[in-house]
Formats: C-alpha cells, sequence, structure tokens
C-alpha cells in the first residue's frame, strides 16, 4: 500500500483545497478528535479525513467556518466511512443540522461477516490487513496546541486505513449478499445515534423510575428535560447540574414551592422557578398524555431454560453463516421470541429479530427449534460450530 502525503489544514485556504479535493472524491473517511469529559456538547478538536490521494488533519480552532466542509458530507453520492462513527454523526448533525446522507461503518459491517463485533479500530486493522496501530494516545488533551508528533501520527492513522479497509468489507459483503443488511445497519446506527428510534426514551434509564405511577413518569421526563436543557444552556454534563439520584428524588417528594427545594441540598437556586414550572407542567397533564407504564414481564422459570438453549443454538448458527451473535440478537431479543412463542402474542415490534434482515433469515431459523422443526445435540466438540441440528419432516408436539 502505497503512502499517501499528510497534510495539516490550519488556515482557510488549505481548507478551500481540502473541499476540493474531497469533491473530486466519491468517498471518503472521517473521523474525529473531541474532548466532552466537562461540557454538555463535545468540544470538536480535530477533523481527519482520508481521500484515494491524501489524507487531511482540519484544526477547527484555525480555519474558519466549516459549513462548506460539512455540505460535502450531506451530498448522497459521496459516501462518509467511518468506525464506530456514533460520535461522528452526533457532531456533524449538531454542527450542520443534517447527518452524514450516506454512510459506512467498517466496525458494523466487521459484525455483519463474523469478524466480531464491537471491534477496535486496531484489532479490526489487524484481522483484516495484517496491518498493527500504536495506540499509545487515547486519553491525550486534544486541546492543546501545537499538537505533538505523535498526536498528529495517531490522529493520521486513525483514518488512514479506512478507504481500503471499506474495499476488503464490502467485496466480501457484495460475495455474502449482504449489502442490503450493511444498510439497514448503518440506517439504524444514525437514529439511535440521533435519538430517533421509537423505543429510545433516555429519562427511563434513570434509577429508581421502574417503580412509579403514570404522574410520577411525567414528573420524571419533565424534570429530566428540563436538565438536559439547563446543562446545555451552561455547557456542562448533565449530571453535573443535577445527579440522577437527586432528580428521582424530587419527584418522589414532588416540592410545590421553593422551601419545599431547599429541603434538598444539590438543587442549583438559581434553576428552582424552572424547576417548579417544569414540575408543575406534568401535574397539569392529561393522564391520557402520561407515560405508559412498563410491565415487568414475569417469565416462567422454563422460559429462561428455552432462552438459553436458543442463545446456543443462535450462536452456532451464526458460527455456520459467518455472523456475529452479539450483533445478530440480544438475550432480550430472544426472550421476547421464546415469550411470543409461549403466550401465542405476535413479537414486540421493539424486537430488533421483528424487522429487517434478522426477521427474514435469522427468526426463522429460530423459531423452527421452537416450533419443533429442529433439534439439537452435541457434534464435533474441536468445531467452531459444535453443534449437529436435525430437521423433523413432521415435528413432534411442542411441550411449550
Amino acid at each position: 500500500m502505497d503512502a499517501l502525503p499528510e497534510k495539516m489544514v490550519t488556515t482557510s485556504s488549505q481548507l478551500l483545497d481540502c473541499c476540493e479535493a474531497i469533491a473530486a472524491s466519491d468517498r471518503v473517511g472521517f473521523d474525529t478528535e473531541f474532548v466532552g469529559e466537562d461540557t454538555f456538547h463535545p468540544a470538536l478538536c480535530l477533523i481527519q479525513i482520508s481521500t484515494a490521494r491524501a489524507l487531511f488533519v482540519i484544526d477547527p480552532f484555525s480555519v474558519g467556518p466549516l459549513d462548506g466542509f460539512w455540505r460535502l458530507l450531506h451530498d448522497p453520492a459521496r459516501l462518509v466511512i467511518v468506525h464506530a462513527g456514533r460520535e461522528e454523526i452526533r457532531l456533524c448533525t449538531r454542527l450542520s443540522g443534517r447527518p452524514p446522507k450516506s454512510l459506512f461503518d467498517v466496525q458494523i459491517a466487521a459484525g455483519l461477516l463474523g469478524l466480531g463485533f464491537p471491534l477496535s479500530h486496531g484489532g479490526l486493522l489487524l484481522q483484516t490487513l495484517g496491518v498493527s496501530l500504536s495506540k499509545g494516545e487515547t486519553l491525550t488533551n486534544w486541546r492543546q496546541r501545537p499538537l505533538t508528533r505523535s498526536q498528529l501520527r495517531y490522529a493520521f492513522d486513525d483514518v488512514r486505513y479506512l478507504l481500503p479497509l471499506h474495499d476488503y468489507l464490502s467485496e466480501r459483503l457484495t460475495q455474502r449478499d449482504r449489502l442490503d443488511w450493511a444498510a439497514e445497519e448503518f440506517l439504524e446506527l444514525i437514529a439511535h445515534s440521533l435519538g430517533d428510534a421509537p423505543e429510545y426514551q433516555r429519562w427511563r434509564k434513570l434509577r429508581g423510575v421502574n417503580g412509579f405511577d403514570r404522574r410520577q413518569l411525567a414528573l420524571a421526563r419533565s424534570l429530566y428535560y428540563w436538565r438536559e436543557d439547563a446543562a446545555e444552556r451552561l455547557n456542562r454534563p448533565a449530571r453535573s447540574v443535577v445527579r440522577d439520584e437527586l432528580l428521582v428524588e424530587v419527584v418522589r417528594r414532588n416540592p410545590k414551592r421553593e422551601r419545599d427545594l431547599l429541603a434538598l441540598r444539590g438543587l442549583p437556586r438559581d434553576e428552582f422557578e424552572n424547576i417548579l414550572d417544569a414540575l408543575q407542567s406534568a401535574r397539569e397533564l392529561p393522564e391520557s398524555q402520561c407515560p405508559d407504564l412498563v410491565e415487568r414481564e414475569v417469565d416462567p422459570p422454563q422460559l429462561a431454560l428455552v432462552t438459553t438453549l436458543l442463545g446456543a443454538v443462535l450462536s452456532d448458527w451464526c458460527a455456520r453463516n459467518e455472523l456475529t451473535p452479539s450483533q445478530t440478537a440480544t438475550n432480550s431479543d430472544l426472550r421476547a421470541l421464546v415469550r411470543a412463542h409461549f403466550t401465542g402474542d405476535p413479537l414486540t415490534s421493539d424486537s430488533a429479530l421483528a424487522r429487517g434482515w434478522r426477521s427474514m433469515f435469522v427468526r426463522p431459523e429460530l423459531e423452527a427449534f421452537l416450533r419443533g422443526h429442529r433439534s439439537v445435540r452435541v457434534g464435533d466438540l474441536r468445531s467452531g460450530a459444535p453443534l449437529r441440528i436435525e430437521s423433523f419432516p413432521t415435528p413432534p408436539e411442542s411441550s411449550l
């Protein structure tokens, strides 16, 4: 592999040259370096780009407006190649209003070929291209200037091999007829990165809300969004404004006056009015607009046993078909499938097995076991897929 020129972009004229190189390319590698520990939004410190002809490291502190650069990533005719691109998607959307239009994530693609998921950048390169990278700058301070030689080497290395990785992975996805699967996964990545997935409700992750009634859930949701707004206004991490456990305690006490808030340590006094407004707006909601309760399913013991067995079947099937089990279905997905078979209800729509390529190719294999069309026994323990799968023309009566 020929070495590509490495170009540091620190001025507006150099940024223009970089953008011209991107405009002439139908695909680019894209990565960023940022610091996010002490702010609400991560502070963008570097942008790295690779084309077929050169590598670029852009210093956003000195190059001026980046509007033209972001527009190039929005062009659907240009493929943007990333590794574990959640933060790149978020940064692009926050700074330009939209995510990249055409995306390829090499980490996701590797999982769809059975290479493992999630694989680090270095681990993926070693497995596919036989390249070993030094990762000594993982915890570096990217705000500092001037950048050291090792920092620049690390930054260039992060995009140096993204195009060759795309060549390697896309060829094998094509051979396995899985490019459409990858396209589904990339769209899911964008949706989850931006919190657009229908099941994505971050406030429900607050510890302690599971025992709340619908009105209390409305209070918790309203307070959560107040905290997000306050954190963004103050440019501080949300949990540094109010801790999670304190937020939940406010809901339990349901204060109605400022003096009620004074009884709690850790609440910012200059936000008392906003806190009370958030609580009052939740109190005034009609019951029909309060969040639904999430009923905790209490499954009989045999369902847990069958779910465990189905996990072994899935792992064996993935080994035979060059897929990664952890990416293909979670234990929750398997439990939902077993529960649906047990109750006779449709599989819930929030299960990954209910849609897309998993529904078409993976779910039928798992349901064949649940319906008694397949049996399993131990075969060759030296094999990566040690189970023996046998089919029944007429399945025996199911015990579920």
